[in-house]
């Protein structure tokens, strides 16, 4: 009997999830070897440089268009290594060490990673006119078509068209579960919870966008992902009421959403450690960069900026009002550290045997938050950095603060943890300080780049915060060097 080999998709997964942009996410796709010559599944093949894209494509109606596969043909390459797959990127949620809390499940998780669709799905604009009755226009009513209606008043709006795009792939990002949202974001909450899961059984009021934003990747240039505010809906349109930010120039029309999608690319290479923060702008629905607005919905747009883009880079922190997103190119993460990387620097810690001076414990770096009863648990001075063990040592009465045993300055202790999520570290340093007042550990040049981050607050607030819990940071600087009693051997 011959055996051949083909990639496959779990049916079981395909049904849990109705984005097929982030298949792939956990490496899904299997090399399954048959030997019987025969399948009760039809392969879904993966070409080179491409993977699985969505079923609401208008161009995935002919499946059969699909290469025939002759498995006796295959038989001599069953050795052959997985055809790699064009990665555009990543987009990462701030506030989620790794994970969300409840668990990474189908849209909803802590990072989407975007691929080279096999089938492109993207859009351009085609041609505009003006219509008396936009809701019942033939661009809105056909369900095929991509259109943006801007209501200029009641009797009257722009509709601008949009043609199919062979050279691009779209990604849409939201709050909505509809099937063209390909990544699900709700509101973060400081602490790394998701603000609508404290809260069971009543629905929190969101501000992000159910249709926040839409990315359009280039398929010859990986490279190049450009980013627009709102994402077209289940009927492929996007309204923009009366009462929202638009204007007309040059015969073209364009706007702004709500509360509007905000952006800022960093100064300098973001994975070099040198980088530093750049300015905040927002990007509107044709995708033109301009100043921010006096507050977050405020009515008159900012000033046009003409030496910047909406060319996302590699490090570039996308904001939706309620949520903060960053994007780390494909050629960004190989130059940083993995997750297997810094679980090693967790290792080598460890490895020192550092104790507690008043235990003389042996002390463990957890990788994730541990329990308040471990024995190991190290805790930090977030006054002096020292680390320590859990001990009533120093504990006044009636105080929250503590007498460092070391040092004896007096101050806030709080269990130290790993950053573990990769797409923050900006080098490949050892995790020597920690963010205050939450004790996530990272490099130097880690916590000092976030530390001058101001990411969006309310309405036309700005605060630091750490990048793996979304807590504020406290003091000035917002982190402190670790000093541990280690290698004592």
């Amino acid at each position: 009997m011959l055996s051949f080999a083909f990639i496959t998709v779990s049916l079981a997964h395909v049904a849990s999830v109705h984005s097929w942009g982030e298949i792939g996410l956990k490496a899904e796709l299997t090399m399954v070897i048959r030997s019987d010559g025969g399948s009760s599944e039809s392969p879904l093949l993966v070409e080179e440089g491409e993977t699985l894209g969505p079923p609401h494509s208008p161009r995935n109606k002919h499946p059969h268009n699909r290469p025939h596969v002759n498995p006796h043909e295959c038989h001599s390459h069953r050795h052959d290594k997985p055809k790699q797959l064009v990665k555009y990127g990543e987009l990462v949620i701030l506030g989620y060490n790794g994970y969300l809390p409840p668990g990474d499940r189908g849209r909803r998780r802590s990072k989407f990673l975007l691929f080279k669709r096999p089938i492109p799905n993207g859009v351009k604009r085609s041609k505009h006119y003006i219509v008396k009755t936009p809701h019942s226009s033939q661009a809105i009513l056909n369900t095929k078509q991509h259109s943006i209606s801007y209501t200029l008043s009641r009797t009257q709006a722009v509709i601008v068209e949009y043609t199919e795009d062979e050279e691009t792939d779209m990604f849409q990002i939201g709050r909505s579960s509809e099937s063209p949202i390909d990544f699900v974001v709700m509101d973060t909450c400081p602490g790394g919870s998701e603000c609508g899961a404290a809260n069971e059984g009543r629905v929190a009021q969101s501000t992000i966008s159910r249709f926040a934003c839409r990315i359009l990747a280039d398929r010859s240039n990986p490279r190049i992902a450009r980013i627009y505010a709102a994402g077209f809906d289940s009927s492929r349109n996007i309204f923009l009421g009366e009462k929202a930010t638009k204007w007309q120039e040059n015969r073209e029309i364009d706007g702004l959403t709500t509360n509007g999608v905000l952006i800022m690319h960093p100064r300098g290479q973001f994975c070099s450690g040198e980088a530093q923060c750049g300015f905040w702008r927002e990007v509107s629905v044709g995708g033109g960069v301009f100043s921010l607005r006096e507050s977050r919905s405020a009515q008159q747009k900012g000033n046009y900026v003409e030496d910047e883009n909406n060319i996302l880079q590699d490090g570039t922190l996308i904001d939706l009002c309620g949520a903060t997103l960053l994007w780390r190119s494909a050629e960004g993460l190989a130059k940083s550290p993995t997750k297997h990387d810094l679980e090693e620097l967790v290792d080598a810690i460890n490895a020192g045997r550092p104790q507690c001076p008043v235990g003389l414990n042996t002390l463990v770096i957890p990788r994730k938050a541990a329990s308040d009863t471990a024995q190991q648990q190290p805790y930090v001075y977030l006054k002096c950095g020292h680390v320590q063990g859990h001990h009533d040592w120093g504990q006044e009465e009636d105080k929250v603060t503590r007498k460092c045993p070391m040092c004896l300055v007096a101050g806030s202790v709080v269990k130290l943890t790993m950053g573990i999520e990769p797409a923050f570290y900006v080098d490949r340093g050892p995790p020597t300080y920690a963010f205050r007042p939450c004790g996530h550990m990272a490099t130097e040049k880690t916590v000092k780049y976030w530390e001058q981050v101001a990411i969006p607050h309310g309405t036309n607030g700005y605060i630091a915060i750490c990048p793996f819990c979304a807590v504020p940071l406290e003091g000035s600087p917002g982190y402190i060097k670790l000093i541990f009693q280690d290698n004592v051997d």
